[in-house]
């Protein structure tokens, strides 16, 4: 697969829609017109879109929406005071696997943080998603920490 012609960068509004696609369901291709933008989606996207540490990123090839990611950057006292950056809902379309575009898409958004200042990214993945656990091993990222969260 060419990956020449791909670009990353904030979500429009416009592309809503084909990320809420993404995050769906990971096993299908989802129609973004089939997809309902409701209250909630349209004032977390502004809410991201409007807050520079939250970044909501896109891979395109033109117009079509390959993959996406979520990027906070975290200030911190640890690592010399420098941020981290936290990447979430990794996505890249059920058809489009296989080719690179994962790699393609985590090492731009490592890259993005390296020049913002970061000292490190960081994730977390389901526990049974081991060929995502593979994937993100393979990008050299190390399963350093158990992770916890409480349902509010």
């Amino acid at each position: 697969m060419i990956l020449r012609d791909l670009t990353l960068r904030p979500a429009t509004r416009a592309e809503l829609p084909a990320v809420l696609a993404l995050l769906a369901d990971e096993d299908t291709v989802v129609d973004p017109a089939s997809v309902t933008v409701t209250e909630a989606y349209e004032r977390a996207f502004a809410d991201i879109r409007d807050d520079p540490r939250n970044e909501l990123l896109v891979l395109t090839d033109g117009e079509l929406v390959l993959g996406c990611l979520q990027v906070t950057y975290i200030p911190g006292l640890g690592r010399g005071g420098a941020e981290r950056a936290l990447v979430e809902a990794v996505r890249i379309r059920a058809d489009r696997r296989g080719g690179g575009l994962g790699r393609e898409l985590m090492e731009r958004a490592a890259a993005r943080a390296r020049e913002r200042g970061c000292a490190l990214v960081q994730l977390t993945s389901g526990k049974r998603r081991t060929d995502a656990h593979r994937f993100y091993a393979s990008l050299g990222y190390a399963c350093s920490h158990e992770g916890f969260k409480l349902a509010l």
